[in-house]
């Protein structure tokens, strides 16, 4: 069955427009790597069509977070950049925001919760970050992050609830339509939505028969029942192995966004992505995070119908793995 073609997002009724992406192109220009485009024979032949992957897992910081944080970082004014940057993630944003501070001069600081992986807490102290740890289950990071600012002064970065952040992230989807031509699929992983959100722009400026599938995880799929239900809904601490796509809901940035920009909405299961992770990991020998594996997923799990012969994107949005964590996981699967 063919997916509901939605309305066109009017360029004037959108806080984020595909110039916006172009300009943050620009200012990424020397500054993001040009991730590569791989595709696999074994892929193709099981999906019947030709499949793109961009890899993000190959960006700076090892995630497509660089692009937003970067671009939201270097238009701030002197005085924002002199009193430092907040910002609060599980770990890929963090690390993104204490790199882009580093190259910028800028002072930064995380708030970021006790249980993130050890990986993406090391390299964003690695980076040069203050770490703030706090316990997902007794305090809400939203309002940690609004006290400290008040009291520093420090201007918020937020992970995926800003224009310049959903700018800088379409910039992936810029690049690979840009590079492999007009795509009728696009599968992209959502958590917040910024990624979602940015590619939905750049897929309908530059490919607009593309349909973009927001892909999460069943256990945090507020995004999918928001969509479906076309009121803002959330979830709560989800339990889900992709840890990036535990936020509790879309943002008021995000949300008419994927509303009016997004064809469908659809949710895959943790052994579901286990099961993909081993594929990529084993078959295309490209190390991906659980999150970073959504939209995979969703395609070879077959969670969407499309004809014959498509041609399909697929944002692996990063590779910031617990490699003894997820193999274990993968081995009692």
């Amino acid at each position: 069955m063919p997916l509901p073609a939605l309305t066109d997002c009017p360029a004037n009724e959108l806080p984020v427009i595909y110039a916006d992406i172009a300009a943050a192109a620009q200012r990424l220009q020397g500054q993001a790597n040009h991730t590569p485009v791989l595709t696999s024979r074994t892929v193709n032949e099981r999906t019947q069509s030709q499949v793109f992957f961009k890899c993000e897992n190959f960006q700076r910081t090892g995630s497509f977070k660089f692009r937003g944080a970067f671009n939201a970082m270097s238009q701030l004014a002197p005085e924002q950049k002199q009193r430092g940057v907040l910002a609060y993630s599980s770990g890929n944003h963090a690390q993104a925001i204490a790199l882009s501070g580093k190259l910028l001069g800028i002072s930064t600081t995380i708030i970021m919760p006790s249980d993130a992986p050890a990986v993406k807490r090391a390299a964003t102290q690695g980076y040069g970050a203050e770490i703030i740890l706090y316990d997902r289950a007794l305090a809400d990071r939203e309002v940690l992050t609004r006290q400290l600012a008040a009291e520093k002064g420090y201007t918020v970065i937020p992970p995926f609830n800003h224009p310049a952040v959903i700018a800088g992230q379409g910039t992936a989807t810029k690049e690979l339509i840009e590079e492999v031509g007009s795509l009728d699929y696009l599968f992209v992983c959502c958590g917040g939505g910024g990624l979602l959100s940015g590619s939905a722009i750049a897929a309908q400026a530059l490919a607009p028969k593309c349909q973009v599938i927001g892909v999460e995880p069943a256990a945090g799929d507020d995004a999918t029942r928001s969509f479906h239900t076309k009121t803002l809904q959330t979830v709560h601490h989800p339990n889900t192995i992709a840890d990036g796509a535990r936020t509790p809901s879309l943002g008021s940035i995000t949300f008419p966004i994927v509303m009016r920009c997004v064809n469908d909405m659809v949710t895959v299961t943790d052994d579901a992505l286990l099961r993909t992770l081993k594929f990529l990991w084993e078959y295309m020998k490209l190390l991906v995070e659980p999150t970073g594996a959504l939209g995979a997923t969703a395609l070879l799990e077959k969670h969407v119908v499309y004809p014959p012969n498509s041609r399909i994107g697929v944002i692996l949005s990063g590779g910031n793995v617990d490699i003894k964590q997820v193999s274990d996981l993968i081995a009692m699967a």
